[in-house]
């Protein structure tokens, strides 16, 4: 059985996002934790041709690798009752059916002091999947993310959104993958004049 599938009857259950779903979560919950997860390191090593990009222009966005030395920081969203069920359907279609992520339980450990770690569904793309990129230079990584668009909007919002998010909550914490690709596409939109501000309201976690 799926891990989306054991949490389905439960009346709460808690969802791990660590890519677009740390800004921009879509579905309703009770409340927002910051946290991390250990075990994996965050990568932009997976493709997507729908949201961020499209079948000729595939656009980066993150996925979990799994490294024991490493860990991840995001958002744990509480889901309660009707949530459960409807935040799944939500998640199932933008994640697994139109992003090709699966499904896997990790243990969330909350950045707050005094509060016990929890067990989170998490959604990982790995190097099965047929849009898979896999690992490429943190230039070459830029440069795809600034020539690529979806249907959600442009690939460097994507990224841009996630350094946000980590300076911002995380400000302790050195991600040298996301700020060293960020600073990639910066230097690209620099050399083309700059970058144009994004369509979204600000960053705002809210039961944080």
């Amino acid at each position: 059985m799926k891990p989306q599938d054991n949490i389905r009857e439960k009346t709460t259950a808690w969802i791990f996002g660590y890519g677009s779903l740390v800004w921009k979560p879509g579905f309703a919950y009770k409340k927002s934790k910051i946290g991390y997860i250990t075990g994996y390191k965050r990568r932009f090593w997976h493709g997507d041709d729908f949201y961020r990009g499209n079948k000729d222009k595939p656009g980066r966005v993150a996925t979990l690798v799994e490294d024991q030395e490493a860990c991840t920081w995001g958002v744990a969203y509480e889901v309660t009752d009707s949530q459960v069920d409807e935040s799944l359907q939500y998640l199932n279609t933008r994640e697994v059916v139109l992003g090709g992520y699966r499904t896997e339980m990790v243990e969330f450990i909350p950045k707050e002091q005094g509060q016990a770690p929890l067990l989170a569904l998490v959604y990982i793309a790995t190097s099965d999947n047929p849009i898979y990129l896999g690992p490429a230079s943190d230039k070459e990584i830029a440069a795809q993310i600034a020539a690529c668009r979806g249907s959600t909007g442009h690939n460097s919002e994507y990224l841009v959104r996630l350094a946000e998010f980590m300076r911002l909550y995380c400000p302790e914490v050195e991600d040298e993958h996301l700020f060293s690709i960020e600073a990639a596409l910066l230097n690209i939109f620099s050399d083309c004049g700059g970058i144009k501000p994004l369509d979204q309201t600000p960053l705002l976690m809210a039961g944080t």
